[in-house]
């Protein structure tokens, strides 16, 4: 009886609003449905059969109850789904918050430090290349200055030998004469020319040979005093020579060591160079693999937070999808309960004898 009874009342939920009215009017809006024809089928069934009518109130009573009982239910189930969602949607929106401060900040590393220390690393690392090839182009003149230098001083040396050589066969050819014939005066002012020869005009050795040629010049070479003379000069000018040998080779040994400790200081400033650039290279290295790793947090946090605002969108769809079931239901249950009053009213009201369907 109550199964039949609930089916009849939920039936009279899409039915008029009735407001209060008499036994006869109640009637008459009842038999304009279906459902109203049903519920006074089953009266006049209920009458008929003799039943209590206060076991049909009773039952009527009780089906208010469980319609009230629902409803709190309803309303208890919905306000905890509300207060989960709400609860969601802050822990969604922190989330979400959370991930935008991560990639902002990310971003922020990335383009005002990373990069521009990346940058700036790759311009030390640049320069010092740059000075490493001056260095080494510093190194190719070094060597080619001493390379000219060494062959100047080879020629200068060859020079002066040769003029050593030549004095020594003046001093030979001078120790032979005594009332020397023409041809041996021809001969010796042959060795002054080929002294002469082998001397720059700027040596130091050129006044020498100068005063010797000139003493040599039409001299009587019986005279022991004018031999004397030239054989002194003679012998300073191959002292001469042999000291300005003395002096190349003195300075050829200085320039030497001068090149090879400039070398060395060039080959010390490379190797600095080259240190400061591996330096470098590794502080480079990991700016560029902190520039990764700050890259791929940032597009995982920007990944997560695409995937919160996805959550969130489905969490509101899924919340208005409940929020339309509950007040659909909630105006259901709503409607029952006011259809069950009227049902009782009706019960309570009605003459089950007078009913006819």
């Amino acid at each position: 009886m109550r199964v039949v009874i609930l089916m009849l009342v939920i039936s009279l939920a899409t039915s008029a609003k009735i407001k209060s009215q008499s036994p006869q009017k109640l009637q008459a809006e009842l038999q304009k449905t279906n459902y109203g024809r049903a519920l006074l089928h089953l009266v006049e069934l209920h009458s008929m059969a003799g039943g209590s009518v206060q076991e049909l109130l009773d039952a009527i009573e009780e089906l208010v109850n469980d319609l009230e009982d629902g409803l709190e239910l309803l309303d208890f189930n919905f306000q905890r789904r509300t207060n989960e969602h709400n609860s969601l949607l802050v822990q969604l929106n922190q989330q979400i918050q959370s991930a935008l401060i991560d990639v902002s900040r990310s971003d922020d590393v990335i383009e005002n430090l990373l990069i521009p220390r990346k940058e700036q690393l790759e311009l030390r690392i640049a320069a010092l290349e740059e000075y490493q090839e001056q260095n080494r182009q510093k190194v190719d003149e070094e060597n080619l200055t001493r390379e000219q230098e060494h062959e100047a001083y080879e020629a200068q040396v060859q020079e002066l030998n040769d003029a050593t050589a030549s004095v020594d066969d003046a001093l030979t050819l001078l120790s032979t004469l005594n009332n020397p014939s023409l041809a041996q005066v021809k001969k010796f002012q042959n060795s002054l020319k080929k002294i002469e020869s082998s001397i720059k005009p700027r040596s130091k050795m050129a006044p020498f040979l100068k005063a010797l040629i000139t003493l040599a010049s039409n001299q009587n070479f019986s005279d022991q005093g004018v031999l004397s003379q030239i054989v002194n000069t003679l012998n300073e000018f191959r002292n001469a020579i042999v000291d300005s040998v003395n002096d190349l080779s003195l300075q050829e040994v200085q320039d030497q060591e001068a090149f090879e400790a400039r070398i060395q200081q060039l080959d010390a400033e490379y190797a600095e160079f080259q240190r400061q650039i591996n330096a470098l290279n590794v502080d480079l290295t990991a700016t560029l693999e902190k520039i990764d790793q700050v890259t791929l947090f940032r597009d995982q946090r920007a990944a997560d937070q695409a995937s919160y605002e996805q959550q969130l969108q489905l969490e509101n769809d899924l919340y208005a999808d409940e929020v339309q079931i509950y007040n659909d239901t909630k105006n259901e249950f709503q409607r029952e309960q006011a259809i069950s009053q009227q049902a009782l009213q009706l019960v309570s009201s009605v003459d089950f004898t007078n009913i006819q369907v």
